[in-house]
């Protein structure tokens, strides 16, 4: 029976862990792509941008994993299924095979999920800002030509009017429109990019802050000094999300210490933990369309791969859209699944031939 387990799970983890490596490769190309003008417009190496790149693959990996072990599991089921090996299990009671074997690939993929939004994903989204930041900072030291308008991160614009020696960059201007309601711009007659070791920062001198709010009113600030962190201007939202950058073993001991545990903190961290429920979900499904034989054929030339991956698409959307929070449509998801393995699990009373 042991043999039985390892041999179902080693067959359901297979597909879902080629799969996944597919998928992470694929999309690691996409976003190379799609960040390419780092080199062509910042003035960055391959090297940044394939770093750059594969620090935006936690969050993505997290979204698709789940469902990757959902249709690795169904496709094994259905490899079994068409072998007749499916069959042999049931008719000979070795059914605590499949329920041992899945539980083992469940098992594995919550502990994959919990390390990827606990603490990989905070420490990427940390390692993203600290490159944007040195990418933006070189950018400003080194790299920005004078005359010329260049786009920091998507909605920030900078223009210099010359360099000078030691650095000292002259006539700057930045313009920043990352935030809807309201809009931003710099202007100081020098600036200059220091560091402390830590995080960069611009120096702006004599220079003014102007910004419009939303309701239209204008207001200027004029100053001597002012300085502005690189990686304020570096960001894609103005502000940041300072609570993504950190992990939730940070979370936990900064509430055991302070004894307080703010709102905005457990509602990270039972989003981190819903992502267990979305594999625990996905998993029941599979079991429940797939791991009982049928000698029905099918009237839907449909994949039984898109269907895992069309339910999954709904639970997303349930959670997405729910006031509850992001479990809700898992926790229907294994509601329902638990019901349909209850139902068909159920013992049949069995039928009587009649003879002519």
């Amino acid at each position: 029976m042991r043999r039985l387990t390892t041999y179902l799970a080693r067959l359901f983890a297979t597909d879902a862990l080629i799969l996944t490596a597919i998928l992470c490769v694929l999309l690691w190309l996409v976003n190379c792509l799609r960040q390419f003008e780092l080199i062509s417009v910042k003035g960055q190496g391959f090297g940044t941008l394939a770093v750059q790149a594969l620090y935006t693959m936690p969050p993505l990996a997290m979204a698709f994993f789940y469902i990757c072990v959902g249709i690795g599991m169904i496709r094994a089921l259905s490899a079994l299924q068409l072998s007749r090996e499916l069959h042999i299990i049931h008719a000979t009671g070795s059914t605590s095979g499949i329920w041992r074997g899945a539980a083992t690939v469940i098992m594995g993929g919550i502990v994959v999920v919990m390390l990827l939004s606990h603490w990989l994903e905070p420490w990427a989204n940390r390692k993203y800002v600290e490159l944007a930041s040195e990418v933006a900072a070189d950018l400003v030291s080194s790299t920005l030509r004078p005359g010329r308008f260049t786009q920091v991160t998507p909605g920030v614009i900078l223009l210099i009017g010359g360099r000078e020696a030691g650095g000292e960059i002259t006539d700057f201007f930045a313009d920043d429109r990352r935030m809807p309601d309201s809009r931003r711009t710099y202007i100081a007659e020098t600036a200059r990019v220091s560091s402390d070791g830590e995080n960069y920062v611009l120096e702006l001198r004599n220079g003014m802050l102007q910004y419009v709010q939303d309701d239209g009113r204008y207001s200027e600030v004029r100053f001597s000094r002012y300085d502005l962190s690189v990686a304020s201007l570096s960001q894609a939202v103005a502000g940041g999300d300072s609570m993504a950058e950190r992990n939730s073993l940070d979370l936990i001991s900064e509430a055991i210490s302070t004894g307080f545990l703010s709102q905005e903190a457990t509602n990270r961290l039972l989003d981190r933990s819903a992502e267990a429920l979305r594999v625990i979900g996905i998993g029941l499904f599979t079991l429940a369309i797939g791991a009982f034989p049928s000698g029905a054929r099918a009237r839907t030339p449909m994949p039984i791969e898109a269907m895992v991956l069309l339910v999954a698409f709904a639970e997303r959307g349930v959670g997405t859209y729910s006031p509850l929070g992001i479990g809700t449509g898992s926790i229907l998801l294994i509601l329902i699944s638990g019901a349909v393995l209850v139902w068909r699990r159920w013992p049949r009373r069995p039928v009587a031939l009649v003879s002519a």
